[in-house]
């Protein structure tokens, strides 16, 4: 598997793509990538410095004639999301990933490919090993924890670079060239509720919503995709008025920056209501699917017995729980009134955790604008205050500001129009990229944003085009080679 995917063109952004993708680099657990960047630059004989957070710096002089050139900062980061299908046996801890070639796709077996961003970490560790590639002095910047805080980002101190441009190889359109992004926050909310013991005849069940298309929480927000937690909230609000169930447990989602594509929920039932509740699944797996035919093709819901549990929330507190994610705003809060098609502000209702006494509940807001951002987060918060959560903000970054007459924008705008005969999409995107926080402490230095085809980022559809990696890397060489 691994030796097609090496054999690939271009065969040395392709090795490094599969060697790093042997590596485990959850988000927050990066030791042993760290250590696999650390090492790529000193086998090199490169200066290769490892900072305070973890970020890998490693600098490489400019090819022979273009010593004058302006120093470009290369930068992708280290980290990928770690997310599988509920039926797929994998340890992200121990396991590299497994990668098959699919027509002109590169995909994994059951779980993220990790492309995003590892293709711009490959591209990157191909032209600082390369030895025929012409290019300006180079300083590559390997941030991690992009995926759930840019913590390395956030920790990256001035000095520690010269470079007066910056290339992020973290877009995911190979016709994009990005000049801007959204600023985020997380919202967590948190508290303990009391179980009652239930002793009159019931039958336990697990609801279960599978098979959502899931996605990245900022680029694929506008798309209209299922989210997970929601449909699963509106079931059991509706199962509670008609049915007097309660609840045991939910589980519902995973990472802040993913479009929950699963929910899981115990709960308990009358005897006498078991008929009305199958008829009742019915009734809402045929509206969900009728809702989502189109963006969630393989969308289940589903009830099966479940081990017999005997205590449930109590039924005040089970409406309230219910009414709040109810209340919680998930998907496109606004749209940008500036910049065409573009979303300004949105949240992710990302992941519903409700189990044995205690509760979380897990949000990302993004905004292009920042006060609206905190608008927005202070309104979920108060949703969830209102049922007693204590609810904290945390990992709050900036956006970045679009420069469109920008040197580096004109000059790979030129380049593109030239190379592709096309105009290139020069846009502000709706995810959180790196550049804005990297920016407070570099603010001259110009940025920008491009890469490849990738599809189904953050979830285990993960994709990324081969014929787009090609077109990606000769543009990307073709920019090294015109920097003045």
């Amino acid at each position: 598997m691994s030796t097609s995917i090496q054999n690939l063109s271009p065969q040395s952004l392709w090795k490094n793509f599969s060697n790093l993708n042997a590596v485990p680099r959850a988000s927050k657990k990066e030791e042993r990538v760290i250590a696999f960047a650390k090492e790529f630059g000193e086998n090199l004989g490169l200066q290769t410095i490892v900072d305070e957070v973890g970020n890998v710096i490693i600098k490489k002089p400019a090819s022979a004639g273009m010593e004058n050139r302006t120093t470009v900062v290369l930068q992708s980061h280290l980290d990928m999301v770690h997310q599988k299908n509920a039926e797929t046996n994998f340890d992200f801890d121990t396991q590299g990933i497994q990668m098959l070639i699919e027509n002109d796709w590169v995909r994994a077996d059951g779980t993220t490919l990790g492309a995003d961003n590892g293709i711009g970490v490959a591209a990157i560790m191909a032209i600082l090993e390369s030895t025929d590639i012409p290019h300006p002095p180079i300083e590559a910047l390997f941030t991690i924890d992009e995926e759930t805080g840019m913590t390395g980002a956030m920790g990256l101190k001035g000095g520690l670079l010269d470079g007066k441009i910056m290339l992020n190889l973290d877009t995911e359109d190979d016709h994009e060239l990005t000049i801007g992004c959204a600023g985020g926050i997380d919202i967590t909310a948190k508290g303990n509720y009391f179980l009652k013991e239930y002793s009159t005849p019931q039958k336990s069940w697990k609801v279960s919503i599978k098979g959502l298309t899931g996605g990245h929480s900022g680029m694929d927000i506008h798309l209209g995709r299922g989210n997970a937690n929601k449909m699963m909230n509106r079931f059991l609000m509706a199962a509670s008025k008609e049915l007097k169930i309660r609840i045991h447990s939910i589980e519902g989602g995973g990472l802040r920056n993913a479009i929950p594509r699963e929910s899981f929920a115990i709960i308990i039932v009358a005897e006498k209501y078991e008929t009305a509740l199958q008829v009742l699944a019915s009734k809402y797996a045929g509206i969900f699917e009728s809702e989502y035919h189109i963006t969630d093709k393989d969308f289940q819901l589903s009830i099966e017995p479940a081990e017999k549990v005997s205590s449930a929330l109590k039924k005040i507190f089970q409406g309230k729980l219910l009414r709040s994610i109810y209340a919680c705003p998930n998907g496109i809060y606004r749209m940008s009134p500036d910049i065409k098609d573009l979303v300004q502000t949105s949240n992710n209702l990302a992941r519903v955790l409700v189990k044995d006494g205690k509760y979380e509940i897990l949000c990302l807001t993004r905004s292009s604008v920042e006060s609206e951002k905190m608008d927005e987060a202070q309104a979920i918060a108060s949703t969830f205050e209102l049922i007693g959560a204590k609810v904290s903000h945390s990992g709050s970054y900036p956006g970045w500001e679009p420069k469109p007459s920008s040197t580096i924008v004109k000059l790979m705008t030129e380049i593109y129009k030239k190379m592709f005969d096309d105009q290139p999409d020069v846009n502000a995107c709706h995810a959180g990229l790196e550049c804005g926080i990297l920016g407070k402490n570099y603010p001259d230095m110009e940025m920008i944003s491009f890469g490849p085809n990738i599809r189904g980022a953050h979830s285990p559809d993960e994709k990324v085009q081969i014929s787009s990696v090609q077109k990606f890397w000769k543009y990307f060489l073709e920019t090294l080679k015109r920097i003045p």
